[in-house]
């Protein structure tokens, strides 16, 4: 069972990243602990995305007055508080009964951006109404059965989300060894069915109705969410579905982002899953600077894995990201409900404010790689 604090609790709540970790693994069933922690394979991965981080080493500027910080960062027209986003998780009842309920009202108390997952416990349309008009981004796994990927991106677009998130780095599961162990996977427990059961096209496919039989609608999920075929062909078919601006999430590779440019997709999401992939796999940090050196600023190239700190946030602005995408943190602080979730990610963005502060840096627009030296390269 989960063990959570009243709301206003957040006592026992700590102050780094090992010790939310910690404090998570006491109060998860085993299992969800590690559906959430662990990576594929050997995890070489997600040790790398961490790794890559300290590479790099702040040269800071003195004498600048950095009396007054300006965090805010835009976005396709919008402006957020802050440069740092909610990661798309799915299955977050795993955690806490609220998920993403909690998470998104989180977010939008503090003005920061969620980007709701196609696998949430609860459907986009609850997680919108927690957010009211706060900014929001849907995820999207492009279904095995078009109808049903035509109908989640129409709604996201219906209940205002801003922008669709394309995940690209999942045509089937990773090998993820501890899921595999603990012969766990929360789509089974029907833990990120809540944008499906909703769905009419999805209902079609079914033969009852969820309400009637919940095992047929389970297994029809876990059938067709992802689309081994999955082609640029594909992705310019959501583009036909919808108005709303386009980012693909899971590139890696340079050329995919220069075939991205050349598709003319509205941003990137420089991504490995957090490691959850493909093990032995570039860093998130390095894929970015390479990406960053053929992109340059046609389009936005935002960053997600290994961001543990509010330095690595201001390093993965230097090296070219116009905003960083946040992940476990928040889902460690997510056991404690939604005051949880704001104190790691408010924890995060002090140390960002101060991070800037002592560098010289008044605002993210003055972000840029000469704040940065690389370890075997420093003088």
């Amino acid at each position: 069972m989960v063990n959570h604090l009243s709301e206003n609790d957040t006592s026992s709540l700590e102050n780094s990243f090992e010790e939310w970790e910690e404090s998570a693994e006491k109060c998860l069933r085993n299992e969800a602990f590690d559906y959430i922690a662990r990576g594929s394979g050997a995890e070489e991965t997600m040790k790398a995305n961490v790794e890559a981080f300290q590479k790099w080493r702040i040269r800071p500027r003195v004498l600048r007055d950095v009396s007054e910080r300006d965090l805010s960062v835009s976005l396709f027209g919008h402006t957020v508080s802050s440069p740092l986003l909610f990661a798309p998780i799915g299955v977050q009842a795993i955690v806490h009964p609220q998920g993403e309920l909690a998470s998104a009202k989180a977010a939008s108390e503090m003005g920061a951006l969620f980007i709701t997952s196609s696998a949430s416990s609860f459907s986009m349309e609850e997680i919108a109404a927690e957010m009211e008009d706060s900014p929001r981004w849907f995820q999207l796994y492009c279904s095995l059965d078009d109808s049903v990927t035509k109908s989640l991106v129409q709604r996201a677009e219906a209940c205002g989300y801003s922008a669709i998130v394309i995940t690209v780095d999942t045509p089937m599961l990773g090998f993820r060894e501890a899921d595999l162990r603990n012969g766990y996977s929360p789509l089974e427990e029907a833990k990120g069915i809540g944008n499906y059961i909703t769905d009419p096209a999805f209902c079609k496919l079914l033969k009852k109705v969820p309400q009637e039989d919940l095992s047929e609608a389970i297994q029809k999920q876990i059938d067709i969410i992802d689309k081994p075929g999955l082609t640029w062909e594909d992705i310019e078919k959501v583009r036909t579905y919808t108005h709303l601006p386009i980012l693909l999430k899971g590139v890696v590779h340079p050329d995919d982002a220069k075939k991205a440019v050349d598709y003319n997709l509205d941003g990137l999401i420089v991504s490995n899953h957090g490691g959850r992939q493909l093990d032995s796999a570039i860093s998130s940090l390095d894929a970015l600077v390479q990406i960053q050196k053929v992109v340059y600023d046609r389009i936005p190239i935002l960053v997600d894995g290994g961001v543990r700190r509010g330095t690595d946030v201001i390093k993965a602005l230097a090296l070219g990201a116009k905003a960083v995408l946040v992940g476990r943190p928040y889902v460690y602080g997510l056991t404690k409900g939604k005051a949880g979730v704001k104190r790691v990610i408010q924890h995060i963005l002090n140390e960002t404010d101060i991070t800037m502060a002592l560098s010289g840096v008044r605002s993210v627009k003055e972000i840029d790689s000469s704040l940065l030296v690389k370890v075997n390269e420093e003088m």
